[in-house]
């Protein structure tokens, strides 16, 4: 039976290479709307975090996410992932 390559993706707090699988995508779409894209497949720019609450307080702090996409992050969204990250 032939291995599956596995997607590795780099967390942009931690600048860890995790699985694609292990990481949430935050994704802009083309009309400039931020939002958590569960699905990984949105079109638009994307950036990747890690589940771990130290890596959201990261991201929130140095504004990691901001600087990747290119836009206003809003608050409600690091709220979003808070809340998504004590259920895994």
């Amino acid at each position: 039976m032939k291995t599956r390559k596995i997607p590795m993706r780099k967390c942009v707090a931690c600048q860890e290479m995790k699985a694609k699988k292990e990481l949430t995508r935050i994704v802009r779409s083309p009309e400039g709307e931020v939002s958590v894209d569960m699905s990984g497949k949105k079109s638009g720019r994307g950036a990747y975090l890690c589940h771990e609450p130290s890596c959201i307080e990261q991201a929130k702090k140095k504004k990691v996410l901001e600087s990747h996409l290119k836009t206003k992050i809003p608050a409600d969204l690091f709220e979003q992932l808070e809340k998504g990250s004590h259920t895994s």
